[in-house]
């Protein structure tokens, strides 16, 4: 477990070292991801930044941490589209752009001029493999390295060199970039758990407008880092007949064998099982745990927590928070025993661990499809309440382009007291409330018992 847990740390604190390759992107392409790209005609001097500006500088495998990291970048769609056209984020989250032609590092303001600097189009560069970078917004100006400073010229510039110094080789990063999201793809509302000697994930698959997506996925890993898609475990369009769409917000639980796979289906909640965690599960009931109407709000987002007793409890709510023991079998529970919590700023996703005997219940306030979509908590001595409001412990960084984190959930290494948090984002560079995408952060505890705000990263 100890190599485990290191790996995991290596994942999040993102300082691996990979050796660069030679092989080169396809021509007139360069793969979305973690890029380094090497001059042509300057062999072993890499696009770098440097106090903001863009430069060429030689990296080698003995070159400092930061030399490496500076000139590694996460490749996206061009921020202002295009067919073919990119854009470069480095891993502090700025990115790169040309003003008055000199190519710096800068926030993203958000601004149609800023998306347009920030964005270049990718042709063929002047040698086989190689690639050049012309100005979305000023064609016939080229990315190009002078005094091994970063332009965007004409090709009038210099024409005797031009060619070359505009052209660049895509290699492997000299680090890792940007790590995340963790599973490839749109999806939201991750629930993470440890089972059967495996991390597993179970999202929302995302893309659909109004959320109407009908199947549930499962991904596993043992190190946070390499998922296994395990495909469909559950289909609501074919395999339940009280449902047929809009396959929200999943979570699983263990017990006596068996795994209990809750989620949402048009705003009821139901519970299906298997006897293996990558599925695939089946209807358990015929017909809704929680139907739509049971009480206030929406019967949405179900998180399950089992406490040292064994005892489980469901939790579930959007507008009003509900809790309620379940019974043994794990598919029904008396319902003269729900309770409702008052919590401040409630919206919905409520979720409990615990702690040196302390029961800290986190839960996702605002829309999902607000950037200021967020995670707040509160503690109590019981799984019921009462609670006492904690404040915020997740919420956006627009230096980064981080959007809309929440509907999260928490998993502890086990046998230590490592933990990690699961939420969704606006997908970087263009999602929103259904363009989301996963991504997995450290959690941690102060020296009072308490959860510190989580850094969220890229």
């Amino acid at each position: 477990m100890r190599n485990l847990a290191r790996a995991a740390t290596v994942l999040l604190g993102s300082s691996m070292v990979v050796a660069v390759a030679a092989g080169p992107a396809a021509a007139a392409e360069i793969p979305t991801g973690a890029r380094s790209l090497e001059s042509v005609n300057l062999t072993g001097r890499y696009i770098r930044h440097s106090d903001y500006l863009g430069s060429v500088a030689a990296v080698t495998s003995s070159s400092t941490a930061q030399l490496k990291s500076d000139a590694t970048f996460t490749v996206t769609p061009g921020l202002a589209g295009g067919a073919g056209c990119v854009s470069f984020q480095a891993a502090n989250g700025m990115w790169l752009r040309h003003r008055d032609f000199r190519v710096r590092l800068e926030t993203n303001a958000g601004t149609a001029t800023f998306l347009a600097d920030a964005t270049f189009c990718v042709r063929d560069g002047s040698v086989s493999g190689s690639v050049r970078l012309e100005s979305s917004n000023y064609p016939g100006r080229f990315l190009r390295h002078r005094d091994n400073q970063l332009w965007v010229d004409p090709s009038t510039t210099n024409p005797g060199t031009f060619a070359a110094d505009s052209s660049f080789r895509v290699t492997t990063p000299w680090v890792a970039g940007r790590r995340s999201p963790v599973i490839k793809g749109l999806y939201g509302d991750p629930n993470i758990a440890y089972l059967n000697g495996r991390y597993y994930l179970y999202p929302t698959t995302d893309g659909y407008a109004g959320w109407s997506g009908t199947r549930f996925k499962a991904f596993s890993s043992t190190d946070l880092v390499n998922w296994t898609d395990h495909g469909t475990v559950l289909d609501l369009a074919t395999q339940v007949d009280w449902s047929s769409g809009r396959a929200w917000a999943p979570t699983v639980a263990y017990r006596n064998g068996r795994y209990y796979l809750y989620f949402c289906g048009d705003t009821n909640i139901g519970v299906a099982t298997s006897t293996s965690p990558a599925g695939p599960f089946t209807d358990a009931l015929g017909r809704p745990l929680i139907a739509a109407g049971f009480r206030g709000g929406q019967m949405i987002d179900p998180a399950v927590f089992t406490d040292d007793d064994g005892q489980s409890y469901l939790y579930w709510g959007n507008g009003y928070a509900y809790a309620v023991p379940l019974n043994a079998d794990m598919i029904s529970f008396d319902p003269a025993r729900v309770t409702t919590f008052g919590l401040p700023n409630f919206r919905e996703a409520p979720f409990v661990v615990k702690r040196n005997g302390v029961y800290h219940m986190t839960y996702s306030v605002d829309d999902t499809r607000s950037e200021n979509y967020h995670v707040e908590y509160a503690t109590s001595t019981s799984p019921l309440g009462p609670w006492t409001h904690r404040g915020t412990i997740l919420s956006k960084n627009l230096n980064l382009g981080i959007k809309g984190p929440g509907h999260h959930s928490i998993v502890q290494a086990p046998g230590t007291d490592t933990w990690y948090v699961a939420y969704h984002r606006f997908a970087i560079p263009a999602g929103d409330g259904t363009n989301r995408e996963v991504t997995i952060d450290p959690l941690r505890f102060g020296a009072d018992g308490m959860i510190m705000p989580v850094v969220p990263t890229l």
